[in-house]
């Protein structure tokens, strides 16, 4: 049953002429409740004697409430007689008008459930849960007791969460700073996934763009998504948005397909692990390694003119999982540390391999901005984000087993450059047959041959990219071995994770070719060979293959619904 709904900014004393208004639109609207965020009542600093009437006036039944109608704890404490009638009516101030407190959980009579954490930090406690729910102050410890609420429909927070304007492009009015941010709500709002986030703000109206969490193991397919609006008092100065009215269905699934501008979710890479000190300057050029890693300066980007283009950051990148420009639509699955997409203008087609009704050119991306797995400059983040992507490159061999048998291996290509955006794996299948016969191998030495490489390919393996001493090509060669396959499956685990049983399955060769800088090297370079090797040379450049957002949400729904078997993110 879908319900509308509306929420009022800090009214801050004003609430007679606000209810008055908003019995007015529910004559007309037929609301199912009302919310009101932030003071309700006015800074005990500047109370004046009217102030305390209307008090009293509300207490006592006077002002109407037109409407089941919930307010919260903001920055200031409660008038006395308000909090003495909560203590004495089970937090019923008045007919249709219901406290909240400072740490709840409700749910209402249309099913919506509402999740509240009142007033501000307080930094005095550094554990512990307040045991006082009418003062305006909350712990750290209140916020994580609210985690257990699972779900929310409405998360209400006196205070913005953290970093929740990063990677938006929703500017905020001249001469109004972003609200000061708290941690904690920034990760309740990440364990709750509420479809609605609202906060309030000084005197500015905002609305951020939709985000999206990772999907949950109930519905993998699906991406919980987030609205964050903050909204500005009635009688701001600045006239901003103080109200907002929205229709709400609980029991609606979450969609499959992201709505226009929807970014990942700005939590999900500051939630997971703190920024390394020198990590904010490896966008531009590498750290100096302490433990004999090979690594050199960035080579910046220049314009024609020969002038030096400012290094692109994560926020230009459309790689990040942090940017506006992310394609969330190809997004197969999300990890901790990478996470797998299928590709923009991808090589193959639907009739490319008969077995397979959907393009299977897939990208496996690190979630870190960084232009080589080595440029990453926390050893452990690093370890961690290797041993991701090769787990999504193992799952997607057993991927293909399942459905051709030993008929098609795969070749998984990277550049590994400095001067590149962002680095990433492009993985392909091909026919088992012609890794059999060396002719994969083949078209990789004889292409660099062509093209008069002053280097050659190397059967060497590099890891995670500390192994070598400079930039470099890398392409692993794959095909299945005839005794791990038994009517078309695999026997080993679907998600194993011992990497040293993992790297004995199947038959691979990963061959590396080194760059450097004596001559330009393609970036298409893998594209290309495989398009020759494919019989695809018409689709060499992925631009020429463009498709519309609905043919690649369809080809991307389409895998993720054959991989889900494999997709060992969605377990752990």
């Amino acid at each position: 049953m879908t319900s509308k709904i509306i929420v009022v900014g800090a009214v801050e004393g004003a609430f007679p002429s606000i209810l008055e208004k908003i019995s007015k639109l529910h004559a007309k609207n037929s609301f199912s409740l009302a919310i009101f965020l932030g003071d309700f009542f006015a800074d005990p600093e500047s109370r004046s004697q009217e102030d305390t009437a209307n008090v009293s006036a509300l207490i006592d039944g006077k002002i109407s409430v037109p409407l089941p109608t919930y307010f919260t704890l903001g920055k200031h404490p409660l008038p006395d007689p308000v909090r003495e009638r909560l203590e004495a009516s089970n937090d019923e101030l008045c007919p249709n008008l219901y406290f909240l407190g400072k740490r709840s959980t409700t749910k209402t009579s249309e099913g919506i459930r509402i999740v509240n954490l009142g007033g501000s930090l307080d930094p005095t406690i550094t554990a512990g849960l307040s045991k006082e729910k009418h003062l305006h102050f909350h712990t750290e410890d209140d916020a994580k007791a609210l985690r257990g609420a699972n779900s929310a429909d409405i998360l209400l927070t006196t205070h913005w969460p953290l970093n929740v304007r990063k990677a938006s492009r929703v500017v905020l009015p001249d001469g109004v700073e972003t609200p000061a941010g708290e941690q904690c709500v920034a990760d309740l709002c990440s364990a709750l996934r509420p479809r609605y986030h609202f906060s309030t703000s000084s005197d500015a109206f905002y609305e951020r763009e939709p985000f999206f969490h990772p999907p949950i193991e109930d519905d993998p397919n699906a991406k919980p998504i987030t609205r964050f609006i903050s909204l500005a008092p009635p009688a701001s100065p600045s006239k901003s948005k103080s109200l907002y009215a929205f229709s709400l269905d609980p029991n609606s699934s979450m969609p499959i397909n992201l709505p226009p501008g929807t970014t990942a979710s700005p939590f999900t890479i500051t939630h997971k692990r703190q920024r390394h000190p020198n990590q904010e300057q490896s966008y531009s050029h590498y750290s100096t390694a302490q433990n004999g890693d090979h690594y050199r300066p960035r080579k910046h980007f220049r314009h024609k003119d020969g002038s030096r283009a400012a290094p692109l950051g994560p926020e230009d990148c459309f790689f990040c999982l942090s940017s506006p420009s992310v394609k969330t639509h190809l997004i197969a699955s999300i990890a901790n540390d990478a996470y797998l997409t299928t590709a923009k203008g991808p090589l193959s087609t639907q009739s490319t391999f008969p077995s397979i009704p959907f393009p299977a050119h897939l990208l496996i991306i690190p979630f870190e901005h960084s232009p080589t797995l080595a440029g990453i400059s926390v050893p452990e983040d690093r370890a961690r984000t290797y041993k991701e992507m090769q787990r999504y490159r193992r799952a997607l061999h057993s991927f293909l087993v399942s459905k051709c048998g030993s008929k098609l291996g795969a070749v998984t290509w990277e550049v590994s450059r400095a001067h590149i955006r962002h680095t990433h794996w492009q993985f392909l299948p091909v026919s088992s047959d012609l890794v059999k016969k060396g002719l994969v191998e083949a078209a990789f030495r004889v292409e660099a041959e062509n093209e008069k490489y002053p280097t050659s390919f190397r059967t060497k393996d590099v890891g995670d990219g500390t192994g070598a001493t400079g930039d470099f090509f890398r392409v692993w060669i794959w095909m299945p071995a005839e005794e791990d396959v038994v009517d078309g499956k695999n026997k080993s685990s679907e998600h194993a994770q011992d990497d040293e049983v993992e790297e004995k399955r199947g038959k691979q060769k990963s061959l590396v070719l080194p760059l450097n800088e004596e001559f330009r090297f393609d970036l298409q370079f893998g594209r290309r060979v495989m398009a020759k090797l494919l019989g695809l040379e018409s689709r060499m450049n992925w631009r020429d293959c463009a498709q519309t957002d609905e043919e690649e949400t369809k080809d991307a729904g389409a895998f993720k619904e054959a991989f889900k078997q494999f997709d060992w993110a969605l377990e752990d």
